[in-house]
């Protein structure tokens, strides 16, 4: 009996040391993508205030499309880099009103197999959030990613660029079809139109790897995202996004915000120094604040 005491007692120790782990790491997931966040977050706001410039119309282009061209803010989305449905707050994150516009109730109309996925992730595979590893955020998230962004329109194309991990879109509009479907890329397959004055980009051929946001809001890689970017005035575009998979979704569903041009003098994206595949989260050291050591040992 003293025997089985004792390895009961022992097993015990062994669950609470996993448990403890497994604690620690979503900790450190949550505070380093909150950190990205935030930082992003106060960088826009100071961005909206300082070298502000009035709104005018819409600039044209000499073929009478409008010019969006320029660097913009992340916007907020109503937290969405933390959670695109509604949500409180947690640990490392903040209380989101979501960015869900359609259908009413603000939340993804999962099926059911795809919401006890979602429950799973959250519960316990937080880590495996893309953007924890410096992994590019895909589409729509790559819109409301940390940092600013920056629109070009050489003739023919439609480029945007990020700060956040180096991401990149090239967006042809010579209604080229799409990439063979074994094609499948981080930010996807995108191909953009003017419908009026409104940019519309149909990205397909994702790699199914992307999340949403922080919250544990997967894809498939059949998922089919087609945006709008509709500008309102010189410094102010209407962005939604509507997504499509009857892989996870018993519907479509739409997210929408609005984005600011940033007028900054001298502004520059800036290099980001994370890179594709980064293990930190498990290399932290204690001294670091992993309290199992990580697989790096201090030297």
């Amino acid at each position: 009996m003293p025997s089985d005491s004792a390895g009961m007692k022992t097993r015990q120790r062994r669950e609470s040391r996993k448990d403890q782990r497994f604690l620690a790491s979503i900790l450190f997931v949550m505070t380093l993508l909150s950190g990205f966040s935030m930082v992003a977050l106060h960088a826009q706001q100071g961005a909206r205030g300082e070298g502000a410039v009035p709104a005018g119309p819409v600039k044209r282009r000499p073929d009478g499309k409008p010019d969006i061209s320029g660097y913009y803010n992340s916007p907020n989305a109503g937290g969405a880099a933390f959670n695109v449905e509604p949500g409180p707050a947690a640990v490392g994150q903040p209380a989101t009103q979501g960015a869900i516009t359609d259908p009413p109730d603000k939340l993804i109309p999962y099926t059911a197999a795809a919401k006890a996925k979602r429950e799973e992730l959250v519960a316990h595979h937080l880590y495996d959030d893309p953007e924890a590893h410096c992994l590019p955020s895909g589409i729509p998230r790559q819109t409301y990613a940390p940092f600013g962004w920056q629109i070009l329109q050489p003739d023919g194309y439609v480029v945007m660029i990020y700060e956040a991990f180096h991401a990149y879109r090239i967006l042809p509009l010579d209604g080229r079809p799409h990439l063979p479907a074994n094609v499948r890329l981080w930010e996807g397959d995108g191909r953009a139109h003017w419908d009026g004055d409104t940019l519309v980009i149909d990205t397909t051929n994702q790699t199914g790897k992307q999340w949403f946001d922080m919250a544990g809001n997967f894809s498939t890689p059949t998922l089919h995202v087609v945006e709008k970017f509709t500008p309102i005035d010189s410094n102010t575009l209407n962005w939604e996004a509507t997504m499509d998979d009857p892989a996870i979704y018993t519907r479509p569903w739409t997210i929408s915000a609005r984005i600011t041009k940033n007028n900054t003098p001298n502004y520059q994206i800036l290099e980001f120094a994370c890179h594709e595949g980064e293990q930190d989260l498990i290399h932290y050291t204690q001294e670091e604040g992993n309290p199992t050591g990580g697989k790096a040992k201090k030297k």
